[in-house]
């Protein structure tokens, strides 16, 4: 049996709203410059109301080394600013200064069932081959966590790539669920932003593999932190095959380095990855790796210096993500109270 909150007053419609949120893991790379952060400035731009957390909470579902921690969530906040977040404009905080993602957390730890957590793809991939339970409770839950920071806010939109869609189909789920089993039309049943051709940078070993801070070789990665010569002799020493850049689009179907070389070119350049093969048609990699250099470097430079500049005082780091976490609070904590008053809890207490 479902319970009614008629005296509370549900919103039918919801203002459009992104949030989205980075695991301050350290080693940002370009795969998270392209895949993240630049889409995050191209929306700050186009006028919508943007939230951007550095998810710190998450980051403990598997245990971190306190100070590096802190030293990490300053990095992301740091890449944040130097790749074009305005603070003034988006709200840029770090998760663990607003309470009310774990509180929501918990009530959508009751919404969500046992099932649709085990069959996360990102579970089972981590703990395939492995004891499972000797994983943390927080590493299992954390969807539930997931779908509290974005549902806090009521947002609509969620930037995410391929390999997050599963987490965002389950917010979805909650969200309805919440609905269903209060009688209510609360939650927004919030839509994925999947957008352009570097979505996922791969490898510059590997063209089958992810771009990733966590591969042995510093060579499979562009890191945010590279200078200029060292970004110049990656995209140099990249793996290519032999062939040279086909006529149409179609002719990288089967060939990953080639492919994540021009989807790398099409994002730094914003250039279609049409106009691009037009562009190098018949071109040896020889051709077009200097001109890929160049872009790199003309992109990543000025994000490195100001990310080296903003690390130079953290004080004023944390005074951001500091504003950041009040702005945010302010619109998470009313929709917490509703979610409280919907599902019967007494709020004597309130400020």
């Amino acid at each position: 049996m479902t319970s009614q909150a008629s005296a509370v007053q549900t919103p039918k419609t919801f203002q459009p709203r992104i949030f989205s949120g980075i695991q301050p893991s350290g080693g940002l790379t370009l795969g998270n410059y392209l895949g993240a952060l630049k889409r995050f400035v191209e929306k700050q731009e186009e006028g919508i109301e943007t939230i951007y957390c550095l998810v710190d909470m998450h980051a403990i579902t598997v245990w971190q080394d306190p100070a590096k921690l802190r030293q990490q969530t300053r990095e992301g906040a740091a890449a944040f600013i130097a790749a074009g977040i305005d603070p003034k404009r988006s709200i840029l905080f770090n998760q663990s200064q607003v309470s009310a993602h774990a509180e929501l957390a918990w009530i959508f730890n009751c919404v969500a069932r046992m099932g649709w957590m085990s069959r996360m793809t990102q579970w089972k991939d981590k703990t395939a081959g492995k004891n499972a339970e000797a994983a943390s409770l927080g590493l299992f839950a954390y969807p539930a966590l997931m779908a509290a920071d974005i549902l806090a806010y009521h947002a609509t939109m969620v930037p995410v790539g391929e390999d997050q869609k599963q987490h965002l189909e389950l917010t979805r789920d909650i969200a309805i669920k919440f609905n269903n089993d209060y009688g209510v039309d609360f939650f927004p049943v919030v839509e994925p932003l999947i957008e352009g051709a570097a979505t996922r940078v791969m490898s510059l070993r590997d063209g089958t593999r992810k771009m990733s801070k966590s591969d042995p070789s510093d060579q499979s990665r562009i890191n945010l932190t590279d200078d200029a010569e060292t970004i110049a002799a990656k995209i140099r020493k990249a793996k290519t095959d032999p062939d040279p850049l086909p006529a149409t689009v179609e002719g990288l179907k089967d060939r990953p380095e080639a492919r994540n070389l021009v989807n790398i070119y099409s994002a730094l350049s914003g250039q279609s990855v049409e106009a691009v093969i037009s562009e190098f048609a018949g071109a040896q990699f020889g051709t077009f790796k200097p001109r890929l250099v160049d872009l790199a470097v003309a992109a990543l430079s000025p994000i490195t210096n100001e990310m080296n500049r903003l690390m130079a005082d953290p004080a004023e780091i944390d005074r951001i993500l500091g504003d950041g976490a009040d702005r945010a609070d302010a619109i998470a904590r009313p929709i917490l109270e509703q979610v409280y008053d919907i599902t019967g809890m007494i709020r004597s207490r309130r400020k």
